[in-house]
């Protein structure tokens, strides 16, 4: 036992991500760390899957505007059991099962972690669910909950559909009511997003996405969720009827879009910036009013978040390299 704390520390080494310096991803290595210790209004978490995000690449890479100083472990979102607690700390206790969302860090079999960051697992989710949940879902929920409304019976396009905030877009859109059109660059992504909830597909590498996009919803859908950019977005706003809203979440595949501000004027069309981990770190009582929201939909069954694919923590390049170039499908975690 350690003085201070709550819970049994064994010293012995654990395994970790790292990334020595800021480049290409098959420079990150597996290094062997000391345990972790709770410091002060923290708690270890004994980590039993770590989500993967599409950021994470391009912060190892330094393609994002957040630098970390090297070398650093990647990962900002986990999932496992409590396994030490510091004594400053009340609300959390050795054994429960909880998620977290910790900046960098993640990708490592033990994690110490400042408690406010950390919460309890919902009902029925799985460690990998939960690993997978909070940055995807919260996004999701945030766009459509604080940066719009969307509105039972509007139709909703979300491009990238088949990824890890498309599906949760898809799920969250379900659950208001929306009538949910799936956009995405292949047969599996799709069938992911109508396993999801979506009624309608659009292959846009293959479609003509405004053309089938105006002819499925009758004239123009509602509410369009863009994570992918590029060449898909001008079509994507386009496709919107009057007073439709365009809610620019991120750039996947790669180019930044521009598009004409005639578009936009045209139809009272509005376009909406959503930066959700932004405004989560501005305002903690928001952000925890959201989650607390999500946990309730989980638990009453309204959101369904897909279990997710498991691959091994020696394999975290691969992962976001697949995520970076859009090659996978779906949600995947790291486990030990």
């Amino acid at each position: 036992m350690c003085r201070g704390l709550r819970g049994a520390v064994v010293s012995s080494p654990v395994r970790a991500v790292v990334c020595p310096e800021l480049g290409p991803l098959d420079r990150l290595v597996i290094e062997e760390r000391p345990t972790p210790v709770p410091g002060p209004g923290q708690v270890v978490v004994d980590v039993k899957a770590m989500g993967v995000n599409y950021v994470d690449g391009l912060i190892c890479q330094g393609r994002y505007q957040m630098k970390p100083a090297t070398p650093y472990v990647p990962g900002g979102e986990l999932a496992g059991v409590v396994s030490a607690v510091a004594d400053d700390v009340s609300r959390l206790s050795v054994g429960e099962r909880v998620m977290a969302m910790n900046g960098f860090g993640a990708f490592a079999e033990q994690v110490a972690v400042n408690s406010v960051s950390v919460g309890p697992i919902p009902a029925g989710l799985g460690f990998g669910q939960a690993a997978a949940f909070i940055q995807s879902y919260s996004t999701a929920w945030f766009t459509m909950t604080r940066r719009t409304s969307v509105h039972e019976g509007e139709w909703l396009l979300v491009l990238g559909a088949g990824g890890g905030i498309g599906l949760a877009a898809v799920d969250v859109g379900v659950a208001l009511g929306a009538r949910v059109i799936a956009a995405a660059s292949s047969a599996e992504k799709l069938e992911a997003a109508v396993a999801m909830g979506a009624i309608e597909t659009i292959a846009y590498e293959d479609e003509d996405l405004k053309t089938r996009a105006r002819e499925i919803s009758g004239g123009g859908v509602d509410v369009v969720i863009d994570s992918v950019g590029g060449h898909h977005s001008e079509p994507a706003l386009r496709a919107t009827r009057r007073f439709g809203r365009f809610c620019v979440i991120g750039f996947a595949s790669g180019p930044i879009a521009s598009v004409p501000l005639n578009q936009i004027l045209l139809n009272n069309r509005t376009v909406i910036g959503v930066d959700w981990g932004a405004w989560a770190m501005s305002d903690l009582g928001g952000n925890q009013e959201l989650l607390d929201e999500l946990v309730a939909l989980v638990e009453n069954g309204r959101i369904h978040p897909a279990v997710p694919t498991e691959r091994p923590l020696a394999e975290a390049a691969a992962v976001m390299t697949g995520l970076l170039d859009r090659s996978l499908a779906g949600k995947v975690v790291l486990v030990p």
